[in-house]
């Protein structure tokens, strides 16, 4: 339910502008006057904290990669961390909410996001549950919760019977599949929500920026012109890494009325990918929580979002020996290094945050949707004969579907009528590997007769006013430039790019230079939207923004 007439008609009428207007370059987005003397200026704040365990109780898809990964236990548990927001005008009545939820996994599909909204629905009916945000931390040892109509047709079209849950992976991998570990972690995530929401009492905020050496650019360039993912720095040809590095932490600590420290949201431009194997895992995330409960007490809770990172990565392409041998002496592995370093430029900073607490910030939430011009996907994409990161063949988007077409249906079939194949270990890397290179080409050859009817692709945004703090989200593995962009443009003192940010998974959205150099993140398998669209998606979160500054600076 929305708490105010106004807001509400105000984010509707902001829909429609956006959805007709943003291929004519104008967007806006109107907050409540924020002088001196408004009821927002004056707004006072509510918060709530919870958390819940989403780790699967039973074996599951391990997501991230390409093929498939079945789970052999549990390294660490993975959690859903939420935190309400609310804030109260001066008579007592609701002004505007945010609830903010962290995810251990490595996206936030459509499907999970739409449960958990109408679990909480139902639930807690007070909600809005369009200012939900799910997020998450890309940690590539967590739980599969992608379903495949596409590919389910796509069999159906070449006469193989494989159920329906498992159209994703193209064979029954016998464990949880992703449609009941959606109903497992919603039922949490929703609770963790609700109880979020009850718990919200008179609380602060405090902002700030801090630094830590974690996330690097995986992308290696070479002297011809190319680029690679995690591609060999020691070569004669190794040129240069290809793009930014971002190394600063945004910080949002929330306090109590006595003004003790509840919680921290930590924005860092690194997804969770120290870890890939057979453990379900939060991957360095863990690490981190058990550092800073160390340091600030064990009732702290901890919000993970990753800003634009679609390019970075924790692993070092240079100084690789140099960093294994400061583990060794340090008796820290990469993880546990990676939480001391994180935990340092959060209490680095905590003395000022404790003295600059703000009780009644400028409050503003704005949803929106934006029409983002799909990538084009042309002729010479299709027959153009190239290799890439994945498939060493050269060969054209053709030739690979019919190759790898083939194949598959010869590894099915031989499973079928050999069914004791399956009792060898990891039996089932060999056909989920190639009938993930055989669905990437298929997306991309129906991408190709899909342009010809839609231009575009529909995206959700969030834009949320703290103060002079500003939260943006995507759906994007969004590559860094662009988000150093929209924190250099915005008109906040200080913005927190969040990206795989609910709903809806978005693919890769690369850089010109990128694009040119070819690398795995670029291509044009691995993107929905292009360059092009990556400059509206920062033009228009932009303009998103200032709309909540604009009546104050009129």
């Amino acid at each position: 339910m929305m708490h105010n007439w106004k807001t509400a008609c105000t984010c509707l009428i902001l829909s429609l502008i956006l959805s007709l207007s943003v291929q004519l370059g104008a967007a806006v987005c109107h907050a409540a006057p924020a002088t001196a003397n408004s009821q927002q200026a004056a707004a006072r704040l509510r918060i709530g904290w919870a958390t819940a365990d989403i780790t699967p109780d039973q074996p599951v898809v391990i997501a991230g990669g390409s093929a498939a990964r079945l789970s052999e236990g549990i390294e660490t548990p993975i959690s859903a961390t939420a935190l309400a927001i609310e804030s109260i005008r001066d008579d007592g009545t609701a002004d505007d909410m945010v609830i903010m939820v962290s995810l251990d996994l490595v996206g936030v599909t459509e499907v999970l996001y739409g449960r958990v909204q109408d679990l909480v629905r139902a639930a807690a009916p007070q909600v809005d549950v369009d200012k939900i945000i799910l997020n998450a931390t890309h940690t590539h040892t967590a739980p599969d919760q992608r379903i495949a109509p596409d590919l389910a047709r796509m069999h159906s079209t070449y006469g193989i019977d494989v159920p329906e849950d498992w159209a994703t992976w193209g064979v029954d991998l016998g464990v949880m599949p992703a449609r009941q570990y959606i109903e497992f972690a919603a039922g949490r995530i929703a609770t963790a929500i609700r109880e979020a929401w009850e718990a919200r009492k008179p609380g602060g905020i405090s902002f700030g920026l801090s630094y830590a050496t974690t996330g690097r650019n995986r992308l290696t360039a070479y002297y011809d012109g190319t680029s690679e993912m995690y591609g060999d720095t020691n070569r004669p040809d190794f040129s240069h890494v290809e793009g930014y590095e971002d190394h600063s932490l945004g910080l949002l600590y929330t306090w109590d009325e006595q003004g003790a420290l509840t919680g921290v949201v930590i924005n860092i431009a690194m997804p969770s990918q120290v870890a890939y194997g057979f453990q379900i895992s939060a991957d360095y995330w863990h690490a981190t929580r058990i550092e800073l409960r160390r340091r600030l007490g064990e009732q702290i809770f901890i919000l993970p979002q990753v800003s634009a990172a679609g390019d970075q990565s924790p692993r070092l392409m240079v100084d690789i020996r140099a960093e294994q041998r400061m583990e060794k002496l340090t008796g820290r592995t990469q993880m546990e290094q990676i939480g001391v370093r994180i935990s340092d430029a959060v209490t680095s900073i905590l003395p000022a945050m404790q003295q600059n607490i703000d009780w009644s910030p400028v409050f503003a939430h704005c949803v929106a949707q934006l029409e983002l011009n799909r990538r084009v996907i042309t002729e010479q994409d299709l027959t153009t004969r190239r290799s890439t990161f994945h498939n060493k063949q050269v060969e054209s988007v053709h030739e690979t579907f019919d190759r790898l077409l083939g194949e598959y249906k010869q590894m099915y079939q031989q499973l079928e009528e050999q069914p004791e194949l399956k009792n060898k270990p990891h039996w089932y890397i060999p056909i989920t590997s190639t009938h993930w290179l055989l669905a990437r080409a298929w997306r991309t050859l129906q991408r190709y007769e899909l342009q010809k009817t839609q231009t575009t692709l529909p995206i959700k945004v969030h834009v949320l006013r703290i103060g002079d703090l500003a939260v943006a989200t995507n759906p994007f593995e969004l590559y860094l430039d662009y988000g150093t962009q929209m924190k250099a443009r915005s008109k906040a003192v200080q913005t927190f790019v969040v990206e795989l940010a609910s709903p809806g998974d978005g693919g890769y959205l690369p850089t010109q230079r990128s694009v040119e150099g070819g690398a795995y993140g670029a291509i044009p398998q691995s993107t929905l939207i292009g360059p092009e669209g990556g400059r509206v998606l920062v033009d228009r979160t932009l303009e998103l923004i200032a709309s909540l500054w604009e009546k104050e600076s009129g």
